[in-house]
């Protein structure tokens, strides 16, 4: 996960300070559209295909959606200063590795509470595109960015205890329970960068 993190900080900073790619990522549509499905379809080929897939080219997979979500994150180094980038990074990274270890160490089982989570993602992902298409408010857009905050600090405790059963449950350290961790690793890293965005909407200062 935290490679996958590296490869995608670097990919943004990159792109982000190479005016033609990022006129061709954002000036065009097109491409703009079909990466975003790219990383869909990665994430759908990797948690769903994962026991069909070979252990390298899974995480070969990783690798790429890492590159690309970089890639269509690099808007936020021309939206916010580097200091409020930075400084959320941090503060992303404390609330992150807090949420993560109480899920680990806590004996109360989470897993009603994860599936709430995942529906209220739902909900999250449909007041999104309401906001977007038509309200149009940004007091509405701060309210999903504080619901996105909540959610997923929640799914990281929850993303945390469920793989630490998972590996638990794997007889040996073979290949299938390093695509567990793969998968894992996956779902953390979506913890990590969603937290990432929604504090940055809140708490980032604009250029």
């Amino acid at each position: 996960m935290s490679l996958a993190l590296a490869i995608t900080g670097i990919t943004a900073f990159g792109v982000a300070n190479s005016p033609g790619v990022m006129s061709m990522i954002f000036g065009n549509q097109i491409v703009f559209w079909g990466l975003v499905i790219a990383e869909l379809a990665l994430v759908f080929a990797i948690s769903g295909a994962i026991n069909r897939l070979s252990l390298s080219t899974a995480t070969m997979l990783f690798v790429l959606y890492s590159v690309i979500n970089g890639a269509v994150l690099s808007s936020i180094f021309l939206i916010y200063t580097m200091t409020s980038i930075a400084s959320v990074f941090f503060i992303t990274a404390g609330t992150f590795a807090v949420m993560a270890f109480i899920g680990y160490v806590t004996k109360t089982d989470l897993t009603s509470m994860g599936k709430i989570l995942l529906m209220a993602i739902i909900g999250l992902i449909i007041a999104s595109l309401v906001n977007v298409f038509f309200v149009k408010s940004s007091g509405f857009d701060l309210i999903i960015s504080y619901a996105g905050v909540l959610i997923f600090v929640g799914l990281t405790a929850y993303d945390s205890q469920k793989i630490k059963q998972m590996l638990q449950m794997a007889p040996d350290v073979s290949e299938a329970s390093q695509k567990l961790a793969l998968v894992g690793a996956l779902s953390l890293y979506l913890d990590f960068i969603n937290l990432f965005i929604y504090l940055l909407r809140i708490l980032g200062k604009r250029e």
